[in-house]
């Protein structure tokens, strides 16, 4: 009963509408400015075009660095669709505003498209920026060939911007380590010695792609490397990619020494990111006495973050300490942060893992009473709970909850596994009505591409024998076959 009284006093804060700006003082901001008509934009499928004409409609002007100003924004929050109607509707482009409209356009319209609008720009604009960024477009898309060609004009723009080509080298290295080139990577690697180009990225993506790979031998040889070097870039977050490391390879011992080296390199402004790491990677290991040393230190930050409440929530949850996450879960509602539907979600999510699913109901029908429309997160943590205790009828009915749930233009997806169990549990029961139904809602609320819809359906229909639907979905997924496979296989030992 005490988790249910957690919720009601933020609920005002989570019932407002959306912000994409955050103010520092009411009394600073007009009570009628462009800012404030833009940070009521929160729906992604509504232009905000209209907004910027009405503005200089009503006679009134819009400086060139406002314009800027929402883009950065619209993109730090990850509305991609909003930000490139802004920058279409700037002129008089400086390199930077170029730079930009290129990335927007890779990102809502493709690859194709942005390929377009760079061949429309002309020479004498595309400088060292513009191909920088169009190297991240096809690093993005694995465009290994085109990254290759548009790096190598890069490093023939101008040898002096050292800063800015350790990037563009940086891009290439995840590139290379994201794709399985290793030999690639460990020749640019090379190179950037060499020319004294490394910094703390480049030793990141190396360890993590030793990590990626279990080479154990080759993550030590580095760190000694790094560690003897008095100049190397070394700092925290080197030793937990580390720690990740080890802790994979179920060396816990060498995980913790690890992370001990880290936290006497924290400081400044990454000392919350930092502690929210730890606190997860404690976790990993079982140290659940570290996992409250940090969380205290973390607590003493001011002010207080849903991140750092979410992570320790999560922590928890790996230790299956739920008496403690609901402590936690009361601490920070009697706190001064807003309401974060993540927060509740994750504690959903470590009733589910632990059996607890009469717990996890009462939480979601408590927040049911005061919200109808719930996040699809929320539904789909308790269809996964259901899928992995194995009671597909309710799995079924809930996961059609989550995936009403979720909204055209958000990042967010159904957890895989559960849904394609879902759709093989209708088609095995023969309930074609209910699996189309599905089907439909998933591209609706573009779950699916529309290639995944017209396969699910065939494959509903009988027309593509000897395949599962996890199979058919795994591309919108980016699921490998050993993903698959180790998914069912744990799905498996879980029962």
């Amino acid at each position: 009963m005490k988790m249910m009284k957690l919720i009601g006093s933020k609920w005002k804060l989570y019932n407002a509408p959306p912000r994409l700006f955050h103010f520092s003082s009411s009394s600073s901001i007009p009570s009628d400015s462009l800012l404030l008509r833009m940070s009521r934009a929160g729906d992604p499928n509504i232009s905000v075009t209209p907004l910027l004409d009405q503005w200089v409609q009503e006679g009134r002007d819009i400086k060139h660095s406002e314009l800027q100003f929402f883009v950065k924004q619209l993109k730090a929050n990850r509305r991609f669709h909003h930000a490139l109607e802004v920058s279409e509707w700037m002129s008089n482009l400086v390199s930077g505003d170029i730079a930009s409209r290129l990335d927007l356009i890779a990102h809502v319209r493709g690859l194709d498209q942005a390929e377009k609008y760079f061949s429309s720009i002309s020479d004498t604009s595309r400088d060292f920026k513009v191909y920088g960024t169009l190297l991240n477009c096809y690093a993005q898309h694995n465009s290994v060939e085109k990254a290759e060609a548009i790096m190598q004009k890069i490093k023939e723009y101008d040898p002096k911007q050292v800063p800015r080509l350790t990037k563009n080298y940086n891009t290439m290295l995840r590139l290379y380590a994201r794709i399985g080139q290793y030999e690639k990577l460990n020749s640019l690697m090379q190179e950037m010695k060499e020319k004294n180009l490394c910094d703390g990225f480049s030793y990141n993506i190396r360890l993590n792609a030793y990590l990626t790979t279990n080479d154990i031998d080759g993550m030590e040889k580095l760190l000694d490397q790094l560690e003897a070097d008095p100049v190397a870039p070394v700092d925290w977050v080197i030793f937990c990619i580390a720690a990740d490391g080890f802790t994979k390879a179920g060396q816990f011992e060498k995980s913790l020494a690890m992370l001990k080296k880290s936290e006497k390199l924290i400081k400044g402004k990454m000392m919350r990111v930092a502690y929210e790491s730890l606190i997860i990677k404690y976790a990993a290991i079982g140290k659940k006495d570290d996992v409250y040393r940090i969380w205290n230190m973390c607590k003493m930050l001011k002010p207080s973050r849903n991140s750092s409440y979410i992570s320790m929530l999560t922590a928890l949850s790996e230790l299956n300490d739920i008496d403690g996450a609901e402590r936690i879960l009361e601490e920070w509602e009697s706190g001064n942060t807003c309401f974060d539907n993540r927060i509740p979600n994750v504690m959903v999510s470590a009733y589910c893992k632990n059996g607890m699913l009469e717990k996890a109901e009462a939480c979601i029908a408590r927040l049911s009473e005061r919200k109808s429309d719930l996040d699809g997160s929320v539904w789909d943590s308790l269809a996964r709970g259901y899928y992995e205790f194995n009671d597909m009828n309710k799995a079924v009915e809930t996961m059609k909850k989550a995936v009403l749930a979720g909204k055209q233009g958000w990042r967010w997806r159904p957890y895989p596994f559960t849904l394609a169990a879902c759709i093989e549990h209708v088609k095995d029961k023969g309930d074609y009505e209910l699996a189309l139904e599905i089907l439909r809602i998933c591209r609706e609320q573009v779950t699916f591409s529309a290639a995944t819809y017209d396969r699910l359906l065939s494959y509903m229909h009988g027309e593509i024998p000897e395949t599962n639907a996890l199979n058919l979905m795994k591309e919108d997924y980016n699921l490998k076959t050993d993903e698959i496979l180790d998914g069912e296989k744990q799905h498996e030992i879980e029962m």
